[in-house]
């Protein structure tokens, strides 16, 4: 497989370190011939990848009409084929289950009015504790996956690494760290460094992002 090529679409927040890593992952996961739900999709990087290592459907949800362009463009420079849905995370696959699900969630902790606003700080607004996507992917999961399937997200550690695990293990998932990245902290928890300590979230200068799997 190739180079995949992605066409920024202004107002869509563009892929960082922290999608290739679970790009990464799910690549490991062997979607090929398996059905991939893609949630927060952004710009369609994820479900992209999925349909260019051969999954037999990819869907690309978001609740930004400009993300689900930028998902179909991305699939057409491309060559593949991505379902664009618009909602609420799991809102738009009701009564689905699929194989695989992935998700970069907003997790950047800050005041919680900022959560839902339009533009394009819906990308990394997590609310007070970066858990408001996080806990809802992790209750919503199980109720989506085909036996044997697993969810894949990406947050940092300062959201909480033991709640997302236990969460996912109380809807009966096999729950587990896959991979970690330890470095400083990423642009926007630079920019409200002084709110996370404020908040009793960060206590040193560095951030740690991990993918947490959960299996059914």
């Amino acid at each position: 497989m190739g180079a995949m090529r992605l066409v920024p679409v202004p107002g869509v927040f563009q892929p960082i370190s922290d999608s290739w890593m679970l790009a990464g992952q799910l690549r490991g996961e062997a979607p090929a011939g398996r059905t991939v739900l893609d949630l927060c999709t952004g710009s369609g990087m994820l479900a992209v990848t999925a349909a260019l290592e051969g999954a037999a459907r990819a869907v690309a949800v978001d609740v930004s009409r400009r993300a689900l362009l930028s998902a179909r463009l991305n699939a057409a420079v491309n060559g593949v084929r991505v379902h664009t849905l618009r909602g609420d995370l799991f809102d738009p696959v009701a009564g689905q289950r699929f194989d695989l699900i992935v998700s970069n969630p907003p997790y950047v902790p800050g005041p919680a009015d900022r959560v839902g606003r339009a533009g394009p700080a819906r990308a990394w607004e997590g609310g007070p504790d970066g858990r408001v996507f996080i806990d809802r992917i992790c209750s919503g999961a199980p109720g989506h996956l085909k036996p044997g399937g697993a969810v894949l997200f990406v947050q940092s550690t300062i959201c909480g690494e033991e709640e997302s695990l236990e969460q996912l293990r109380r809807g009966g998932l096999q729950a587990d760290v896959v991979f970690r990245h330890v470095g400083a902290l990423g642009p926007r928890m630079r920019q409200r460094a002084n709110w996370l300590r404020h908040a009793g979230l960060l206590s040193e200068e560095r951030d740690e992002v991990i993918v947490v799997r959960g299996r059914a």
